[in-house]
């Protein structure tokens, strides 16, 4: 493990999921205060669930494939701090916002994000995910079969999580974080887990 003050910390999230969109705001915050950077990677949950019958969730499953497309857009153009940038974006409107008017949503958060063109909406619809796949690919391989998002590499130990509801702030953020720090730090740890009773609070 890397200095606590200044530890490598990959995210991988897909835009869609309301839970990690939470922890992502959690993560952010701890970044900021703490001063390190977060490499924050697109990964789809439709490739997640490929083979399966995604039921009322296929179109929105669709929709953050098509926005992790762009988001991988972005991070080529302008790098992992503009990707962070637009999921924050894209994140706000669509889970505090409910808004489901994906197209708008991509092109407004592009428009907001600095030193990227609005034109790279063309992304959502670009047949070649190999990228994408890639990144999925890989977020399963570092964190363990059957997990979704979001996954958090911790000077290159992965896990699925933490789940929380609401995002903690202020003081009990950094509880928190110093609490998953300790965590992977521990190389035989796996897991902790308990049932949710409560529902994604913005």
């Amino acid at each position: 493990m890397s200095n606590a003050a200044s530890p490598s910390v990959e995210f991988y999230f897909d835009p869609i999921c309301p839970w990690c969109w939470m922890t992502s705001r959690w993560a952010a915050e701890v970044a900021e205060t703490r001063g390190f950077e977060i490499d924050w990677r697109p990964i789809s949950l439709q490739i997640v669930n490929e083979g399966e019958d995604p039921g009322s969730l296929a179109e929105v499953m669709r929709q953050g494939h098509r926005m992790g497309q762009v988001a991988l857009a972005v991070g080529a153009e302008a790098g992992s701090a503009a990707v962070g940038a637009l999921y924050t974006e894209m994140g706000t409107r669509i889970h505090p916002g409910a808004r489901t008017d994906y197209d708008e949503i991509i092109l407004e958060s592009l428009a907001a994000v600095d030193g990227v063109s609005t034109g790279l909406l063309e992304a959502a619809g670009r047949p070649d995910d190999a990228q994408l796949r890639e990144n999925t690919r890989h977020a399963l391989e570092i964190a363990g079969p059957d997990v979704g998002v979001p996954i958090i590499s911790i000077d290159g130990v992965a896990f699925f999580g933490p789940v929380v509801t609401p995002a903690p702030t202020g003081e009990a953020a950094l509880q928190l974080w110093d609490g998953i720090y300790a965590a992977a730090s521990v190389p035989g740890f796996y897991e902790l887990k308990r049932g949710r009773t409560e529902g994604p609070k913005f």
